[in-house]
């Protein structure tokens, strides 16, 4: 009545026990067909294998795209079934078997475990999680071994507690990139830090922090490698500096309304210069005494998939809570303006946008959205995933539905995935040959 899956011990039994008899009875009619094919006319005589004839072949290259897309269309959508609240990792595996270039690797078979237990693998559970999701079965998947494997090596994701969506998001790709070194090359000359795994070349990116001296004006800089950034939000216990202008108005195709804070303002305010004040000074290297300074993040090197995490759980000394706050978000991000080398269109922090809007290899297009819904204590995750083209679904574990660009942009939005456009036009060719072999 409920529409959700009940674990029920008796009925487990009785599934046991009707599986065992089904096999006694396959076990037995295999044994039947080998005697009769010993004996008399075999399978093949009674059953002929189907060979197409010329009439049959000219009605199937009549219309050859039709066929194409009419078979590529509802290949990928399958749910997943709940094993109790187990949406958090539902949601996330939606979003994953989505990525157009993580798509394109694993349906390609690339993954060369060289694990010394290939069951405990969770890089060939996922190849083998893709296989299933696109063989064009519409009945919903059953991630248990999945699940199981996440247990084993994500200890603090073990049992049926409610769990967070961006927290099994960041131990996947790290148990992920640990399981992915049969396929790593060696490590990037550049970056000693991420090697070039498939996991790392994909969702990879370098945050650079710049340290400027207030005394000197001497500049320190370090990038680190980066999985997703996470955003503060208005009415969080975090300042935040509205940053919406007074009237509508346009900026990396979002809607400004006055009082509606966007993707953008959250961005522009990861990316403004901290002063860190006098409680925290640092010893410059130029002065070579403590001083006071400020502390700016700007991404050095984009990923291939951009990952947006909104911080709407806080956890602080005074209280607990989710902060629901709307964030709008655009369908074609360009990250141009947030890179180390824009610093200089940004005066007294204020975003001004390049006239040509950056070179096409920092352009992005949304494809995943994941959101939350409930409390902090209690509450479901569900997912909407771009499938074909601006063709959007919601994923409600085992449940998927037709969604419009008005549901997924008027959502709450938890996580956000952007892939690169340059890359994303190329996966769309393989995906057509992955589909067509499948």
């Amino acid at each position: 009545m409920c529409k959700d899956y009940v674990y029920d011990k008796d009925i487990e039994q009785i599934a046991k026990e009707e599986q065992g008899e089904a096999l006694k009875l396959q076990a037995s009619a295999s044994s039947e067909v080998s005697h009769q094919q010993c004996s008399g006319p075999g399978l093949g005589d009674k059953y002929p294998t189907w060979e197409t004839t010329k009439p049959e072949l000219e009605l199937l290259g009549h219309n050859p795209r039709r066929r194409r897309i009419a078979s590529s269309f509802t290949i990928g959508l399958r749910g997943l079934i709940n094993l109790g609240n187990t949406c958090f990792m539902n949601c996330i595996v939606q979003a994953l078997t989505h990525t157009p270039i993580l798509r394109d690797f694993f349906l390609s078979d690339r993954h060369r475990c060289e694990m010394p237990s290939p069951e405990l693998c969770l890089v060939c559970e996922m190849s083998s999680l893709f296989r299933e999701l696109y063989s064009g079965n519409p009945s919903p998947h059953v991630p248990y071994k999945l699940l199981h494997l996440v247990w084993i090596h994500a200890r603090h994701l073990a049992g049926y507690r409610q769990q967070d969506a961006h927290e099994f998001l960041i131990a996947a790709l790290d148990v992920l990139h640990r399981h992915c070194k049969g396929d790593d090359v060696g490590k990037a000359a550049n970056n000693p830090n991420h090697c070039n795994c498939i996991i790392d070349q994909i969702f990879t990116g370098g945050l650079q922090s710049d340290v400027t001296c207030q005394a000197c004006h001497g500049v320190s800089t370090t990038i680190d490698p980066c999985w997703d950034i996470s955003l503060d939000l208005p009415g969080s216990s975090t300042s935040f500096w509205p940053m919406s202008p007074g009237r509508e108005s346009s900026v990396n195709g979002e809607s400004h309304l006055p009082g509606i804070s966007t993707l953008t303002d959250c961005l522009r305010r990861f990316t403004r210069p901290e002063h860190l004040g006098s409680s925290a000074k640092i010893k410059c290297g130029g002065c070579q005494s403590y001083q006071e300074s400020t502390k700016q993040l700007t991404m050095n090197k984009l990923p291939v998939v951009a990952c947006f995490h909104f911080k709407r759980f806080e956890h602080s000394a005074k209280q607990r809570r989710k902060i629901t706050t709307y964030i709008s978000f655009p369908l074609e991000l360009d990250m141009t303006p947030f890179m180390a080398s824009s610093k200089e269109s940004r005066i007294n922090g204020q975003l001004q946008l390049p006239t040509n809007s950056g070179s096409n290899e920092n352009k992005y297009s949304l494809f995943a959205v994941v959101n939350h819904q409930g409390t902090l204590e209690s509450g479901h995750y569900t997912s909407f995933i771009r499938h074909h083209k601006d063709q959007w679904f919601k994923c409600d574990d085992a449940v998927i539905t037709k969604a419009s660009i008005k549901d997924v942009l008027d959502s709450e939005g938890y996580l956000l995935f952007y892939h690169k456009q340059v890359l994303e036009h190329e996966s769309e060719k393989v995906k057509e040959m992955n589909t067509q072999a499948y």
